[in-house]
């Protein structure tokens, strides 16, 4: 399955608010890529069946046989953008549906001094602020020991990573044999080079997901920008939800990116609507940083994820070991915020522990409102 970009509605940012207001996997269809993705090249139509004999050619025929499946389930907005000759900053988007629902979700974990998590705390332990003011309501707060998981695992598979492609492989299984419980939890796994490609769909048997990592093979440049797009918004935005649960994306690379079409921050952003924490696992094994670890430390840090940096390989799989205790000492907080609006604006969250000034609470920095 290669990666496929949905139309751009219009040059401003026409998104619901998944996870940062209102988790709700309704509407994203109207979702559309990053406007960088723009400048990839379409693929060629297919050629169509030449015409019988006894009939004149059509020409329908040809568009219809060569429609992308991407079209097949457009709003009406991205319909409009598809026969439009306008420009997409002039498309008119008046029949996209939104809806606004003011409640915000967050994952977040607390560890000490010594990097131990700490697990028992309570609503009133914390310090929250929502764009620098206190929430006008705390409607839930709760331990996230238990919650379905939804996971992806990004694994680079460009050339810059072959000399370490199969213990990194190795490490991923068990990762995802430890984590991944049958009729709870779900896991899919990506391989990227120029282009992601999903080698094995959603699934909660450990058996498929292995399968799925040993069937990858390492060539090619990196796109790894467009790998965690696709993961979050087609993937883990779309996935079926019948209740509460965690989504998390698990990349590994060198975060170095030759070939991608949308950039680092739209990526970002992306994961941040989706409400998505990445945790990054650095390939470059040299011991000291190198600047596709500075790109990796970013992504982590603004998703609420945390940075991995092995200096050989038999930590890799204490870096996915370290991954799953986190993803089972979470906490979850749902409030409505204080004067809140939908103006597209992006708001600042801060969660601090009270009068424990050596707890450090790592979550996402904050979220984009939904625009009018």
């Amino acid at each position: 399955m290669k990666f496929r970009r949905a139309i751009l509605v219009s040059g401003s940012v026409i998104l619901l608010l998944a996870a940062g207001v209102g988790q709700s996997s309704s509407g994203t269809d109207d979702l559309p890529a990053a406007p960088s993705a723009l400048k990839q090249p379409k693929p060629a139509p297919q050629r169509p069946d030449p015409p019988a004999p006894q009939s004149p050619p059509s020409s329908a025929a040809p568009a219809a046989e060569s429609k992308p499946a991407a079209q097949e389930t457009q709003t009406p907005a991205q319909a409009n953008a598809a026969s439009s000759t306008q420009p997409p900053d002039q498309t008119d988007v008046s029949a996209t549906i939104r809806r606004t629902v003011n409640e915000v979700n967050v994952v977040f974990t607390v560890t000490d001094k010594h990097g131990h998590y700490v697990r028992d705390m309570k609503k009133d332990d914390f310090n929250i602020t929502d764009d620098n003011k206190p929430p006008e309501e705390i409607r839930s707060f709760h331990s996230e020991t238990e919650l379905p998981l939804r996971v992806g695992l990004l694994v680079d598979a460009s050339n810059s990573v072959r000399d370490r492609f199969k213990f990194e492989q190795e490490s991923a299984i068990e990762f995802l044999n430890q984590t991944i419980r049958p009729k709870y939890d779900q896991a899919f796994v990506v391989g990227f080079d120029v282009t992601p490609e999903v080698t094995q769909e959603f699934t909660d048997n450990t058996e498929s997901l292995s399968r799925g990592v040993r069937s990858l093979r390492p060539g090619g440049g990196t796109a790894m920008y467009d790998a965690l797009y696709f993961a979050c918004r087609d993937k883990l935005l779309k996935a079926e939800q019948t209740g509460p649960m965690r989504r998390a994306v698990i990349l590994l690379s060198d975060g170095d990116d030759n070939q991608s079409h949308v950039t680092r921050e739209e990526s970002i952003e992306m994961a941040q609507r989706a409400g998505v924490i990445v945790y990054t696992i650095s390939t470059n094994l040299t011991g000291s940083r190198q600047n596709g670890d500075k790109v990796l430390e970013r992504i982590a840090d603004a998703t609420g994820g945390r940075a991995f940096f092995p200096f050989q390989l038999n930590d890799v799989a204490s870096a996915f070991a370290e991954i799953q205790e986190e993803l089972r000492s979470q906490y979850a907080l749902s409030y409505k915020p204080a004067d809140f609006r939908s103006d597209g604006r992006y708001r600042t969250i801060a969660i601090l522990a009270k009068d424990h000034k050596n707890f450090k609470v790592r979550s996402r920095h904050g979220y984009y409102a939904p625009a009018n």
